[in-house]
Order: C-alpha cells, then structure tokens, then sequence
C-alpha cells in the first residue's frame, strides 16, 4: 500500500512538472501559433536507468522507460508536440554490442515517438559497415523509427574522388533508410521544416567516418535557402551535432546562430553542454539539456506578429527516481538487453549482472576529468588495469609494460560506490570496435622516446586546457607542472615509476607503452592543435614509425584484448577483504600519488626554471648574419633539450628551423619546413629567392 501510494504521488508530482508550472518566459499569446518541443542529445545507448554521480551525489537517474513516462505526459496534454534528438544516440553502454543486428537506440527513440534525430561522431564508431548494417536493421524492423536529417555530407566531392567501398555502402544506406537534408512535418496549425548538420569538431573525433563534409554554416544557409524557397514553413529548426563553448570564437553552434539567423530554433548537440537558459543571438534560440539522458529538455515557443518566434517556457527536467517507469517501456528495453549476455558477453566469460568488486571509494565523475586539472582515481584505476591485464595475459611476452595512458575523452562513466558489475565496467569504457569487428575498442602497443614522453607530459599540462579530452591519466609515469607558467612550458619534472622508485628518463631510449586504439587514432589531432611543435611519432619496438595502429593492437591467444575487459580481469583480482568471497576494491585509491602533481606558484623560480621553450622576438635583427648564424648555433649546442621559437623578419634567421610559420598580413600562409615551403612557391618563396640583404618578411 506505502509502495502504491508513493508511486501516486510520484505521479501526481510528474503532472505537476508538465501541466502546473507557470511559464518563465512570459505566457503565450491569446491568439496566434504555439509549439511545444521536447528533446534529447547525446543519450550514448542509455536505454536504461543507471547509477552514476551527480552535483557530487551518487544517484539512479536517466532511464527511457522514464523519459516515456515524461513524453506521453505531455503527448496527453498536446498531441502535437514535437520531440527531437541531437545526435549520439548509441555508444555508451552494453546495448551498443547489439548495434548492428538489433539497432535498439533507433529504435527505442521511434518507440518513444520521437520525430526528428541526425548523426553524431560516435554513430560512425562502428565504421561505415557498422553504421550501414545498423541503418538496415532499423529500417526492415518493422518498427517505427525517427526521421534523420543532414545537410552537409559532400557526397559530389566524394564522387568526383571517386567513392570508396565504405562511401558506398553508407550512400546506399542512407538514401534506402531515407536520410535527407531537411524534413517537414506538420503539427497542428503549425509547419516546421528540421535540418540536420554535423560539425566540425564532431568531425575530427571521428577518425573511422570515411564520410566528408561541407563546412556545416554553409551548408546549412543553403539549406535554408532552399527551405524558404520551397516550403511554406513557419519554422525552422536545427538538430545540430556541433556543440557549444566557453569560447565565443570556438561556439560551433553559437556560429551557426550567427551565421544563419532565419534559424528559429538550435537544438546542440555533441559537447555535453547542459544550458540552462537559452543562449539567444537575435531570434535564434541555441538549446541543451546535457548527456546520457540525465534530463529531458522542454521549451514552448509562440510565433510573434513578425513571422518569428519567441520561447516562452524552458525547463531541464532531470529524470530522477521520483519520476515513475513507463512499464510497457520498459518491457521493450528488457528484450533488447536480454540479446546482450548471448549475443557479446558470453566470448569474454561474463553476465552483464555479474559483480566483479565491492566498492567503497569515492572515484572522480567526468565532470571532475574535465574541469579539475590535477590526478584523478578514476584514471589511476583504468590505467593500472591496462597494466595488469597486459602483464597478466595468457601469451604475455615477458616485456613490461613501462607506462599505460588513457585520455579522458575515453572515459564514459564513474564508479559509485556498492557493487561493481561487468555492466558497469562496460559502461565506464564503451567506445569503438576493433579490427575484428567486435565492440570494444582493444589495446595497443607503442614505444616512444623518453623525449616524446617528456613531450606527452605537456600535451596533458598545455594542450588539454583547451582540448580537454587530451587530458592523459597514466600508471608508470608521473610529472609535475605549473599552470601558470608559458603554454608549451609548464611541465617541471617528468620521470618513470618502478616499484614505488623514482626512474629517471633517458631522451633516446624506447619505452613500452600500452594505450587504447581510439587514442593512438587521435594523436594527429594534437599534433594539429600545436602546429607540429608537440609531435609524437609512435614507433615499433625497433624504432619503425607505425603507419597503421591497428598493427599493433594486443592479443590473447589470437582475440583482441579489450580495454574494457582490461578493467573487469582487473577488478575481478583485487583482494576480498571481507571475507564474503567477492573482491574490494583497494583503499590505495581513496588518495592520490603525485602521478599528475600541480605546483601552484606564481614564483620568479618556479615560472623560469628549467625552460622547455625560449621565445627570440626579432632579436638578432640588429646583428649581421654571420653573427646571428652563430648565436643560433650556441642555441642549439647549449639548449639542446629546449624548444627555440624564432619570430624573424629574416629568412636567414628561421631557415634551419623544424617547422616555419608564414604570417603575412596577420594570417597564417603557409607552414613546414624550409625545404617544403620553397616547394609551394608561395610568400616564403618569393622572399628567399629575393637579391641577397632583402629576405625579409
């Protein structure tokens, strides 16, 4: 009776939320259009509730079957409102094993009744057979399934370059599922044309899509175009997988605002981002409710006297206990799990329920990765298993493994505290599929040079601040660095651990390092980021530059070792310490280690010593060449393991330079070495092949 009786008030509660809570925008016209809208982005196969930390709290929040409870709500108040989804839909939980055969995420949306989705980075996780085998299998379901929109697939370029196998089968995919660049549905009086548009950072965290695409403003003013042209819309909404940030220059979808202004209506996906009020450039609204499905974002919007639209009411609501499971939703969720234990987890010996420790530490959540720049438990966690599992497989070749990295951008979700399961573990490190074909992204192998290491070291302490998911969490290596000292020369101290000793790194030597596919794959992009200054080539034990990484993913007995598995062996190894036959986690993990350590100081030593990175600002402009050939060359024999940034007007001065710079008029022209920026025939060019004592820039 108590249990029925709280569920009745829950539900009370729940109608209280989408019938009784006045407007914060100022009510509605008497007359005129209306539009009640809710939405989602980046739910990450989070089909079900979960337990995950919260503004510091452990927590059960998400869930579809509660989301659904919330959706029919508010259908029974307005059947016509409408429901979207920004993209990222799968890739997140054990759900996505089943991807390709079942296509759940898909299809739970279509169940839900949602309208409209697009594609985010992740849905290319599985390469293009992978997204093409789960289009197909959404498609001949039988099931409902939401419209997908997006504007700025290339597909002329590609064919003028001539399509590729997988170019191919997504083109067929596509155009058989019925993907376009923009639909228009009609609800009530009101008629909305959706477009979809992926983005540019969406697209560099994608290093499997074969896809290319146009530049995504462009695109969608195109579109737009089109959209006025031809169809009597009286609105016009974006399902955008381009995120927002802090940084106005760097807010994709803020740009997109800006750029295209007869937008009404953003829906942002991709960066997580949890908007609280809407950001608003002229009459385009930018809206986000955050990931993985922890709120259900819903807004009314009135059409004003001029064409356009005003929002009236905006709420996040989190989909928290308080909120009953729809049953019947729940029923479908349960069928679509019960494929999961079969159909993947039985090749590595586990159940999704299985518990693998008990744990009563209180590990970093993602946000924590994200905003605090120091050490974090839960990186401590995965890194070292990544150690044991390599050190502890059945064919391990007696090498030692001397560091193990794992990026941030890797990590899906915390552990809280209780029951550890194989589910759980799963959830944490979801990511990607292997050269084999199944989920899960393996390990790797690479060797690296204790002077590249020194260099990893920095990217963590320069680079990440503004690529966050660089930020690198290790076992074997510890570093210190001082936030406050110049970018690309914050690192003070780098050194290896063994056995709890102190080991220093010598520059040349080679050094084992073990990290997942998904990272290995993302290096270029760092390197991109820092214009070559931070590069890192990963090598073969021999030295051999390696060309593709999936050569050097790590096996057991022929099956690839998954990174997530790394997590479950080593979970499942740790010591019971309570007797009750299931392992503990270990208190080691209640403090920290100095493996990342900050040294907050804004000290004249601690800002200049040991300098990675000298700044020459025109300084031997005043001096002949042949003086400044030999000031150059003291540099090098003197600061051998210090980087050197020359800004020159004289070619003489910058020519025997790693990487060159070509600025002209304020802009970047060109960049590389001296050899290959003579081969473009450019600005650099034209001046060094000036009469001598005028190669000048």
């Amino acid at each position: 009776m108590k249990k029925l009786f709280a569920m009745t008030v829950a539900v009370l509660l729940l109608f209280s939320v989408l019938l009784g809570i006045p407007a914060a925008y100022g009510q509605a016209p008497e007359t005129g259009k209306t539009l009640d809208i809710l939405f989602s982005h980046d739910t990450h196969s989070h089909l079900n509730t979960f337990t995950t930390v919260v503004e510091d709290e452990e927590t059960d929040i998400g869930g579809f079957a509660r989301a659904n409870t919330l959706i029919k709500a508010q259908r029974a108040k307005d059947p016509d409102t409408l429901v979207i989804d920004g993209g990222d839909f799968s890739m997140g939980t054990l759900i996505q094993t089943v991807f390709e055969t079942q296509a759940a995420e898909l299809r739970m949306l279509g169940y839900m009744g949602y309208d409209v989705t697009t594609f985010g980075n992740h849905e290319f996780d599985y390469r293009s057979k992978g997204l093409a085998n789960m289009l197909t299998s959404a498609r001949t379901s039988g099931d409902a399934v939401p419209d997908i929109v997006v504007c700025n697939v290339d597909w002329d370029a590609m064919e003028v370059a001539g399509l590729t196998e997988g170019q191919q089968l997504l083109k067929d995919a596509f155009a058989a599922y019925g993907v376009q660049d923009y639909t228009v549905l009609q609800k009530g009086d009101v008629r909305i044309a959706v477009v979809g548009v992926f983005g540019k950072d969406a697209l560099s965290c994608a290093p499997t899509c074969e896809l290319k695409f146009k530049d995504p403003v462009q695109a969608v003013k195109a579109t737009v175009a089109e959209i006025k042209a031809n169809e009597d819309a009286d609105m016009i909404v974006c399902v955008s997988h381009s995120g927002t940030w802090d940084d106005p220059k760097k807010s994709e979808d803020e740009l997109l605002a800006k750029g295209v202004p007869d937008l009404d209506l953003i829906l942002s996906g991709h960066t997580h981002s949890r908007i609280r009020e809407p950001i608003r450039h002229g009459d385009t609204y930018v809206v986000s409710c955050g990931e993985y499905g922890k709120n259900l974002g819903s807004l009314s919007m009135a059409q004003k006297a001029d064409g356009r639209w005003q929002v009236t009411d905006y709420q996040l609501i989190p989909i928290t206990a308080d909120i009953p499971a729809d049953a019947e939703t729940q029923e479908v969720i349960d069928r679509f799990m019960d494929t999961v234990d079969e159909d993947y987890l039985a090749q590595f010996g586990y159940t999704k329920d299985q518990v693998l420790a008990e744990n009563d530490v209180v590990f970093s959540n993602l946000k924590d990765l994200g905003k605090v720049h120091t050490e974090h438990n839960l990186g401590d966690i995965i890194a070292d298993a990544y150690v044991y599992a390599v050190e502890n497989a059945a064919d391990y070749d007696g090498v030692p493994v001397d560091l193990a990295v794992v990026p941030s951008g890797t990590v899906r979700d915390t552990y809280a505290r209780g029951d550890i399961t194989v589910e759980q573990v799963f959830n944490s490190f979801s990511l990607g599929i292997g050269a084999d074909g199944v989920p899960g992204y393996p390990l790797i192998e690479v060797y690296l040079t204790g002077k590249e290491l020194r260099t990893a070291a920095e990217i963590d302490a320069s680079v990440s601040d503004f690529m966050t998911t660089a930020r690198l969490y290790c076992s074997g290596l510890n570093f210190t660095y001082n936030p406050h000292r110049l970018l690309l020369n914050k690192v003070t101290d780098v050194y290896l651990v063994k056995d709890g000793q102190r080991v220093e790194l010598q520059d040349d030597k080679l050094y084992r390092i073990v990290a997942d596919l998904y990272s290995g794959q993302m290096l270029s992009a760092v390197t991109d980021m820092s214009y070559g200054i931070l590069s890192i080539v990963p090598k073969y034990a021999d030295g051999t530059p390696i060309e593709d990484f999936e050569d050097v993913i790590l096996t057991e007995n022929g099956k690839e070792l998954k990174g997530w598995d790394a997590i479950a062996r080593y979970m499942a190894s740790f010591e019971d310490t309570d007797g009750d036959g299931i392992g503990n986690v270990p208190d080691y993990y209640s403090t920290l280690h100095d493996r990342k350590k900050v040294e907050d100081s804004r000290s004249l030593s601690a800002l200049l010593k040991k300098p990675k990175i000298i700044i020459l600002d025109d300084s031997t402009s005043a001096v002949d060449t042949a003086t400044d050939s030999k000031i150059r060359q003291a540099f090098r024999e003197q600061l051998k393991d210090t980087t050197t940034i020359i800004i020159a007007q004289r070619i003489s001065s910058v020519c025997d330079a790693d990487r060159i710079l070509v600025l002209d008029n304020g802009r970047i022209d060109a960049f590389g070495t001296h050899e290959e920026l003579l081969a473009k025939q450019g600005v650099y060019y034209r001046l060094w092949n000036q009469l001598p004592g005028e190669d000048t820039l």
